[in-house]
């Protein structure tokens, strides 16, 4: 599988010192196999005047049995949990891979009215249960990041 990662930098090789706390899925370096979703993380950094880089890895699933996954197939209850607790800095857990919807723009605004209490779990899951997920791959271990492996990159 071909995975990409939008920045403003050319990433040869992964490290998870340079990642963020509070963010989805945690800790991690967030790739994804959607190159028009890599595009769009690099059009926050275009906006503030840097260039925009897609770099590219491949990454062979069937390797995944040596990692502990936590995958979202959809919306759901859990998938807001677990976002919420990474975005709250409460994640206690020890996966190497997490894999799940990205709480894009319409996303975030449905999240944030639950994380605010204006809205109920029920209602947050109702309106995400329209929303047609985009897809990241957070790497948050050495472990899996070392099944990720470098292709190249591109200038937007």
């Amino acid at each position: 599988m071909i995975l990409y990662h939008g920045s403003f930098l050319e990433i040869a090789k992964p490290d998870l010192v340079h990642s963020r706390p509070n963010v989805d899925f945690g800790r991690g370096f967030y790739v994804t196999p959607l190159y028009k979703q890599a595009a769009k993380w690099c059009g926050r950094f275009k906006r503030r005047g840097k260039e925009g880089i897609i770099s590219r890895y491949e990454y062979y699933e069937s390797q995944e049995d040596e990692l502990k996954v936590l995958k979202f197939s959809f919306y759901s209850e859990e998938w807001l949990d677990f976002i919420l607790n990474c975005r709250s800095g409460k994640d206690s857990t020890d996966y190497d891979l997490v894999v799940g919807g990205v709480a894009n723009d319409k996303v975030f605004n449905t999240v944030e009215l639950f994380f605010d209490g204006l809205i109920d779990k029920t209602e947050a899951i109702n309106r995400l249960r329209y929303e047609k997920p985009n897809l990241q791959i957070c790497f948050r271990t050495e472990k899996a990041l070392s099944l990720l492996h470098y292709k190249g990159s591109e200038r937007l």
